[in-house]
């Protein structure tokens, strides 16, 4: 039987030509990068490598490196140019010396969650400036800025249309290199409305409004799901919605995105097909489908991004050489980058260039092998979404930690629905300027079509091996992005297949059953566990069978949910939160995941407010007690035993910090020794002394009470940051020092000065930022040391 897909291959025959725009579209895509990054070495060598192509292309008059140099010249210029706007200015110049001014701005986006732990109490919301007034001087300047609230102002902030005119005072501060905004600023008391968005705005704002009142009297998940599809708000996805999306490989579905507009434009198209809509009428409503598109979810730069990708995937989708889809997708990444170098820094735009890039080259291919023996509208449904899942992969994973096993099965099985689910949402979206009970009507046929898409999500995020942790450099990327080309040239060749496919599948079902072990992880008898939480703590004590006493919970659910998981921990009958910071309580509910928790002991100072009162009322929703245990209290779990010894005493919170960010949170911090029980060819019990972010004046307060601080295994307070007492970590004796801290994070922690002071001190030091999870076992004299 001939290849339905041969025809377009000899098609592409002697049309290599068309492939030309795809290494000056990557050139283009590197300068973009180089130009934007703050620092004129790099824009120097960028253009000197784009002078050296041009220059050697036109000796050879080879066309392709003169294009490649002079669009590397071009756009380091442009993006040094956008760069430099940003950086200098009253603005700039303002943040740098963060100081304190009066601003008047304008929204220009939805306000987001800054975060979905139990301190997720902040917004955030880009802004441009209209007016800036500080260090008694006043400018009239347009200059982006996020700006960032909590307390009051944050209710204030939460429901604002895009386009609102507003009056804050704020703290200003420098935003990181690379990032397209001229100031950060964190706003001090609340915010003044001085204006509405203007007349076309405030109808867009209507119309999504429309969309969720249509659904409102749908299931909770529904009412949150539709929007997400619909305009890309996910204000109403939960945290636990989130992470099933995320381990079945879903999430692309919640942004807007290429793929997203491409899977409602090709599901128009086929339904105005079927209606016997024919020639330029099909343009008509692929155009119409775009303006509604664009002017629902916003005039924003990702927006109009998302278009300009979906259009050229659709473009290619429709019929032609695939080549020719990827020679329109190279052109038009040149030009976005061109009129916007920060594009090449951001994960949303290579979602979407590698969305439709796999869309172009393999989507219809795969469509026309998998009709052989399904309908036309299903093959596509399904391949769509199946090529963007496979391409995006790599991007995927460097933003998640993991890889979704079950993303290929469940992108099959949701992907029919999700066309209906997003016009259903568009047609209860316009129809709710002409009346409430039609949107209602289209609004239950949306939220319908999106039910099967939760249920595919909760169903593959439930199998134990749904999602398989994935390191993040580059070499492992690399692997990875080799894997997914694979199954891509294989997956025209399984889906023509039946008798093929099930085998396949049968493979890829023990994947999702059982999750990946690593040799010789975790190692047995452990006394003590580290978890690779990034930036934040997250140590574990095994206390007998699938038991574990867990001190604190790291700054997100998800890794110390997997890291519990991994360690087959099924139950925590005590569970220690040394103080409220988000980097040691915002993984909290991943504790909680499935484990009951006996008790909940919680630092003396409820700071920050807002993570403090979070972490009760979790706490609460599980039943679990929470208390604040007294120094010199000693327990017995299993067999270890604990014994409370800081903080000697509770410092009161900074003045004026209202933020609970202060040292005093720090030195507030539960400090414990657990003694385990002496296990063979050991006289003692392992001895580990648990010190939270403790600063010197708290290491000091602890010290002169007298309590006996030797033990084996220190865990360095505070991450490791330069802030030590040297007698406290010298009166401990210890012989390991475990640094619990983020790859690559912006502290420097552990700091080299620290590092150096606890080897000094005879300790061998341990990082998570360099070993991932560490595990100390208590077997022999001095035990032994197993990292990931």
């Amino acid at each position: 039987m001939p290849d339905p897909g041969a025809e377009a291959e000899r098609e592409d025959q002697g049309r290599l030509g068309d492939l030309r725009m795809v290494p000056i579209a990557i050139a283009a895509w590197a300068a973009s990068v180089a130009g934007t990054a703050g620092q004129p070495v790099v824009v120097a060598v960028a253009a000197a490598v784009g002078l050296l192509l041009v220059i050697s292309g036109a000796a050879r008059r080879l066309l392709l490196p003169v294009a490649a140099g002079l669009v590397i010249i071009a756009i380091t210029a442009a993006g040094a140019l956008h760069d430099h706007r940003l950086r200098s200015g009253p603005v700039a110049e303002l943040a740098a010396a963060e100081a304190v001014v009066a601003l008047e701005v304008r929204t220009v986006a939805d306000p987001r969650r800054g975060d979905a732990g139990p301190g997720g109490d902040y917004l955030s919301v880009r802004v441009d400036t209209v007016t800036v007034a500080g260090r008694g001087d006043h400018w009239r300047v347009a200059a982006p800025v996020l700006l960032i609230a909590s307390g009051p102002a944050l209710a204030t902030l939460e429901r604002l249309p895009v386009g609102t005119a507003l009056r804050v005072d704020a703290r200003l501060r420098a935003p990181d290199a690379g990032d397209d905004l001229a100031a950060i600023a964190r706003v001090r008391g609340g915010v003044t409305v001085t204006a509405g968005p203007d007349a076309g705005l405030a109808l867009v704002e209507r119309v999504r409004a429309g969309l969720r009142a249509a659904v409102e009297d749908r299931t909770a998940e529904q009412r949150a799901l539709v929007p997400a599809l619909v305009l890309g708000d996910t204000s109403g996805i939960t945290p636990e919605l989130e992470e099933d999306f995320v381990r079945t490989g879903l999430t692309h579905l919640t942004a807007v995105s290429g793929a997203n507009l491409t899977l409602l434009l090709a599901f128009l198209l086929l339904l105005a097909r079927w209606c016997g809509v024919r020639g330029w009428w099909l343009r008509g409503v692929g155009l119409l489908g775009v303006i509604i598109f664009v002017a629902l979810c916003r005039t924003e730069p990702s927006v109009l991004r998302a278009a300009a990708m979906g259009l050229v995937a659709l473009a290619a989708l429709g019929g032609g050489s695939r080549l020719k889809g990827l020679r329109n997708l190279g052109v038009a990444v040149v030009v976005l980058i061109l009129i916007d170098p920060y594009l090449g820094r951001s994960a949303g735009f290579a979602l979407s260039v590698l969305a439709s890039g796999g869309i172009i080259a393999w989507a219809s291919r795969w469509a026309a092998v998998l009709h052989r023996w399904l309908p036309k509208i299903i093959a596509e449904s399904i391949t769509v979404p199946l090529a963007a899942h496979l391409a995006t992969l790599p991007v995927v994973t460097a933003l998640s930690g993991t890889v979704s096993v079950v993303g290929i099965v469940a992108n099959a099985l949701a992907g029919p629905f999700v066309g209906p689910a997003t016009v259903f949402g568009f047609a209860a979206a316009g129809l709710s300027l002409l009346h409430p009970w039609a949107a209602v009507v289209a609004g239950f046929g949306a939220a319908w079509s999106a039910q099967p898409i939760l249920w595919v999500a909760h169903w593959g995020a439930a199998f134990p091996g749904a999602a398989w942790p994935w390191p993040g450099h580059p070499a492992a990327l690399a692997l990875l992005a080799g894997a997914g080309l694979a199954a891509a040239w294989l997956m025209p060749h399984v889906l023509a297949r039946r008798w093929l496919a099930l085998p396949v599948a049968l493979i890829m079902a023990v994947g999702f059953l059982r999750p990946p072990v690593q040799p010789g992880w975790p190692p047995a008898a452990a006394a003590l566990v580290a978890c690779d939480v990034g930036q934040g703590d997250g140590l574990v004590v095994p206390v007998g069978g699938d038991q574990a006493v867990v001190v604190d919970a790291g700054p997100d659910p998800r890794l110390i949910d997997g890291c519990l998981d991994q360690l087959g921990i099924r139950g925590v009958p005590l569970l220690i939160l040394s103080h409220f910071h988000a980097d040691h309580v915002d993984g909290l509910a991943g504790v909680f995941d499935g484990r009951p928790v006996g008790e909940l002991w919680v630092g003396p100072l409820p700071a920050p407010a807002a993570q403090a009162v979070a972490v009760q009322r979790l706490a609460a929703d599980h039943g679990v007690r929470v208390r604040t245990p007294r120094v010199g209290e000693r327990v017995a779990v299993g067999g270890t035993a604990w014994q409370v010894i800081g903080p000697v005493a509770v410092p009161p919170p900074f003045p004026g910090d209202d933020e609970g960010e202060s040292s005093a949170e720090n030195d507030a911090s539960l400090a414990l020794i657990a003694t385990l029980a002496p296990s063979p060819g050991r006289d003692r019990g392992l001895r580990i002394l648990f010190t939270g972010d403790l600063e010197p004046n708290g290491q000091r307060a602890i010290l002169t009470s007298g309590v006996d601080l030797t033990v084996d295994v220190v865990k360095v307070p505070h991450h490791g940051s330069s802030r030590q007492d040297r007698d406290f970590l010298a009166a401990t004796r210890a012989r390991v020092a475990v640094a619990s801290a983020g790859r690559d994070n912006d502290y420097g922690h552990p700091a080299p000065r620290t590092v150096a002071l606890l080897e000094s001190l005879g300790m061998t030091v341990l990082a998570t930022s360099e070993r991932g999870s560490i595990a100390i076992t208590a077997a022999g004299e001095l035990g032994a040391v197993v990292s990931r």
